[in-house]
């Protein structure tokens, strides 16, 4: 821009230079045309000499005068341009103090708008930064007055900010997280490390957190702690996302842990107990059933088998609360062995043949002897699911059907065995509530604890397999167990 002012400048002052040049040339000339009536008089040589004179002398005048013009009127044009064009540069570099004083009439106007806009942005940028100052100190005064350990982190695993809370279970000053980098604090710290490592498993996965509870001294005690991830993403105008960071939330279950723990000592300890005064009054009950001691008539006959009936009843719920709390305290004990699953189908069909009798339940068994390879588990719990599962399928079904029991090869490296019954069925949005402790399916009109399937589900996941459920309301259920070779 200021090569064309300067192009144009010249160029002007060049023509009015020459034009001047030409007109004192003509004047002159004309003036000695004019003295000198015969050009070819001794006269006229003196006259053109001195026009040719005058007119060097007014060329060199006009030479110079051009040349000063030449340099003073594109400099005082150019220099407040250059000025503008620099405070232009410092305000983009945030250097919102720049004022310009430019004294020339033509730039007047521009430098006073150029200093208001200045003043402007520096006032925006001045009230900006102070809400965003005391937005951050707001932040950190609400991280660190929360009482379970958080950790911010961007995209780039760089530690942004971090409260109290995790600093002291970390055991580390803040100096030595804030603004470095989550892997760089890793190699010297075992929690940090195990952290990242979760944080990166669940960026893989792209799932929520379901890995076990942190076990962290704290407190001056040993205490546990959920993980929970949150990603931090924003979402552009074009609808795209992009993540910008995680934000690392402990949650501490020490109370909530303590609690279960003594829950499941009770119910271990009450369910214990139980058992000796149940088998005592089953005993007393053989007893007073002997023929030898006298009969029973019809009424005593009935009442004996009432006391029976609920005294077995009261030893399966205790035999199923003391399986319960050592799966839940982690005390489950497995003695695998190699069995065939043939023989886990038979002892289920004769635990269960009396009851099957009783309601006329007629059980198929489907198994290719030739087919299907041998399992390595724990022949008791898992022949005790299958009891728990074809009894439910016999409780279910309508007199006088028919239940199948049987065994398949999934796979080169899976059996499973299943247990199918043409009842009224399960609605599809209890088929994940069935599993849990003490759940009854709503309208469930069979007497039941609601443990049975749970502690299934727990028996089968200990040996690594799968407990899964396919029903339709009118349809009957099939529970299929999946085990390895």
């Amino acid at each position: 821009m200021n090569m064309n002012i300067k192009t144009k400048l010249t160029l002007g002052i060049g023509i009015l230079v020459a034009m001047i040049v030409l007109l004192v040339s003509l004047s002159i000339v004309n003036m000695q045309i004019l003295t000198a009536t015969e050009p070819t008089s001794p006269a006229a040589g003196p006259g053109l000499q001195r026009a040719l004179l005058w007119i060097s002398i007014v060329g060199g005048i006009c030479i110079i005068i051009g040349c000063v013009m030449l340099r003073m009127l594109p400099s005082s044009i150019n220099k407040p341009i250059q000025e503008l064009i620099d405070g232009i540069k410092d305000i983009a570099d945030h250097n919102y103090d720049r004022r310009l004083n430019i004294e020339n009439r033509e730039f007047e106007e521009v430098s006073r708008n150029f200093n208001r806009m200045a003043k402007r942005l520096s006032d925006y940028h001045s009230s900006t930064l102070a809400q965003i100052m005391a937005s951050k100190k707001y932040m950190e005064t609400i991280i660190n007055s929360v009482r379970e350990p958080i950790i911010g982190l961007n995209e780039e695993m760089v530690i942004l900010f971090i409260n109290d809370e995790a600093l002291s279970i970390l055991g580390l000053q803040r100096e030595e997280v804030l603004m470095k980098s989550a892997q760089e604090v890793s190699l010297r710290n075992d929690l940090m490390r195990r952290l990242t490592r979760e944080l990166v498993d669940t960026k893989e996965t792209g799932g929520d957190n379901k890995n076990e509870p942190l076990k962290i001294y704290a407190d001056n005690k040993e205490s546990y702690f959920q993980m929970k991830t949150m990603p931090i993403a924003q979402t552009r105008s074009n609808g795209s996302v992009i993540q910008q960071g995680y934000v690392i939330l402990l949650k501490n279950i020490t109370e909530f842990k303590e609690l279960d723990s003594a829950k499941t000592t009770f119910i271990s300890t009450i369910s214990h107990e139980l058992k000796t005064p149940i088998s005592a009054i089953m005993m007393s009950l053989q007893l007073l059933e002997d023929s030898r001691i006298g009969r029973l008539n019809d009424e005593q006959t009935e009442l004996a088998k009432s006391i029976q009936d609920n005294s077995e009843r009261l030893l399966n719920i205790t035999s199923e609360l003391l399986n319960m709390t050592q799966v839940e305290s982690g005390k489950l004990q497995l003695k695998p062995r190699i069995t065939k699953p043939i023989e886990l189908i038979e002892y289920a069909i004769k635990a269960n043949r009396v009851q099957a009798e009783k309601f006329n339940i007629q059980i198929e068994v489907q198994y290719p002897e030739d087919k299907i390879g041998k399992l390595f588990v724990d022949s008791e719990k898992i022949a005790w699911v299958l009891t728990n599962l074809l009894s439910n399928a016999i409780r279910y079904s309508p007199e006088n059907g028919r239940i199948i029991i049987g065994a398949r090869q999934a796979d080169e490296e899976h059996i499973e065995m299943f247990v199918r019954d043409f009842g009224k069925g399960i609605d599809p949005r209890y088929h994940q509530s069935i599993f849990e402790h003490y759940f009854r399916v709503p309208g469930t009109k069979v007497q039941g604890s609601g443990l049975g399937l749970s502690i299934s589900k727990d028996f089968v996941e200990a040996h690594g397999g799968t407990l899964t459920v396919e029903s339709e309301v009118g349809k009957g259920s099939c529970f299929t167990l999946r085990l390895r070779i």
